[in-house]
């Protein structure tokens, strides 16, 4: 599989850490609802630290039909984030991404989660610490399997990382829907959080930058 890194890898905003921000518990949390069985429709699962920066990033992809942020990985069912905050559950925070395979196939996927988190940091993004904030893989069949490995094996090898890559690469078991608050999150709240422009902002300028050629066309 033929790697495409740019030389500079995404730099990490660690000013600030979304575990610090506090919110009322939703009584909404449940097991993922939607369903999208279309043959022309695939998903993915990536834990790569708060799921507020992913869901922002992979939004952007042209191909990419719905993220959900949320929480696999872990043993308690319906978990709440404050319970998967303590990191007793063992759920990682999560997105789900379903997206169209003939637009954007699972090798871009993956272009894409290794340069938006540092792969090399155990149970740590930036300033944010803890298990939930594991750098993982959920696969969904053998493909993505093959595909995960394979990439991180090559990764490994070409030294793109100076540190050795820690992300777990797991069969993907259940996904449970983060509480509404998080959903759409940098979307909602860009222009009241100090987190979104401090953290997110510059992380999606980069991204943009890097990935222009794959992003959707408003």
């Amino acid at each position: 599989m033929k790697i495409l890194l740019p030389s500079t890898l995404i730099s990490l905003v660690t000013l600030l850490s979304c575990a610090q921000h506090e919110y009322p518990k939703s009584n909404l949390t449940s097991e993922l609802a939607f369903n999208m069985s279309s043959e022309q429709t695939d998903t993915a699962t990536f834990g790569t630290g708060c799921f507020w920066c992913t869901e922002a990033i992979f939004e952007q992809l042209d191909g990419v039909l719905k993220v959900t942020s949320g929480y696999s990985g872990g043993q308690t069912q319906n978990p709440t984030y404050k319970e998967v905050c303590t990191g007793k559950t063992g759920h990682a925070e999560c997105v789900q991404v379903v997206y169209e395979p003939d637009k954007i196939n699972f090798d871009e996927l993956l272009e894409v989660f290794w340069q938006v988190h540092d792969p090399t940091t155990l149970n740590r993004q930036g300033a944010d610490v803890g298990t939930q904030y594991r750098s993982a893989i959920f696969y969904h069949n053998e493909a993505q399997k093959q595909k995960a490995e394979k990439y991180k094996a090559e990764l490994q090898k070409s030294g793109a990382f100076e540190k050795p890559i820690v992300t777990e690469i797991i069969p993907f078991s259940k996904f449970y829907t983060a509480e509404n608050y998080h959903q759409e999150y940098y979307e909602l709240n860009k222009n009241t959080n100090p987190y979104c422009s401090v953290v997110i902002r510059p992380k999606l300028e980069k991204f943009n930058k890097v990935f222009k050629n794959k992003l959707k066309s408003y």
